[in-house]
């Protein structure tokens, strides 16, 4: 499944007593925001500089800046952006999960669960579960597949409907071997959203671990019409299960 996506949002001042200048640095942040998850980046870069220029100490045009740069692969500018925005509001939540995961994809796990957890310790921040499910997939990536549980069960208690969180739990579970468990967190998952192909792949696995030979064809038969050309239906039809 995808990770989640980077976290920008940034909020008006809602007591009246925002300025003209912060008010613009908002504006062109959230114009910045929006074409970063279109994947412009050369408006969203133009749009976070005119927000800085507008305001410098607006640490969220700061932690959009870096997302772009980290997009960009320009990570020492990204970082200089990411250490600003935290010099301004060390619990901003938002910048804390997105330097984590700028972290993660750079393989630089063990230092990006810090700031998941800086991002936690914000007691205002509603996210909480997409923090708990990226220091999952980042444990999970370093080879820490017990601590991955503990986060995505993490997520579950704070989010029931965390769908990340879900997955990984079934999957986990699938390789621990206990099917069942795996058996019940694709059924939660199931009652949510639709399945997809690495879903659907699972669920086969799981399935025909435990015997079930109908539900296993019923999940294969639904993997090869939706998705015939996936690396999943690839997989199934090659019988390359493991």
């Amino acid at each position: 499944m995808q990770p989640p996506a980077p976290e920008v949002k940034p909020q008006a001042d809602t007591t009246g007593s925002e300025t003209d200048t912060r008010t613009r640095a908002r504006v062109h942040t959230e114009l910045a925001a929006g074409y970063f998850q279109l994947g412009n980046m050369s408006v969203a870069l133009e749009e976070a500089a005119i927000a800085l220029r507008s305001d410098p100490g607006y640490g969220p045009a700061h932690n959009v800046a870096a997302l772009v740069y980290g997009g960009l692969k320009e990570d020492r500018l990204a970082e200089a952006h990411f250490a600003q925005a935290l010099r301004i509001d060390p619990l901003d939540s938002d910048a804390n999960n997105n330097y984590g995961w700028f972290l993660c994809q750079r393989k630089r796990e063990e230092e990006s669960i810090k700031y998941f957890m800086a991002a936690l310790r914000n007691p205002l921040y509603r996210n909480g579960d997409r923090s708990y499910v990226n220091a999952g997939l980042c444990s999970r990536q370093r080879g820490d597949l017990a601590g991955a549980e503990q986060y995505f069960l993490s997520a579950l208690k704070l989010r029931p409907t965390q769908l990340q969180a879900l997955f990984h739990m079934a999957d986990l579970s699938h390789l621990r071997g206990d099917y069942a468990a795996g058996k019940s967190y694709l059924e939660r998952f199931m009652q949510m959203a639709p399945a997809g192909a690495e879903v659907l792949w699972l669920a086969v696995r799981v399935e025909r671990k435990l015997g079930d030979r109908n539900a296993e064809a019923s999940y294969a038969a639904q993997l090869r019409n939706k998705f015939p050309e996936s690396k999943e239906a690839r997989a199934l039809l090659a019988g390359q299960y493991e």
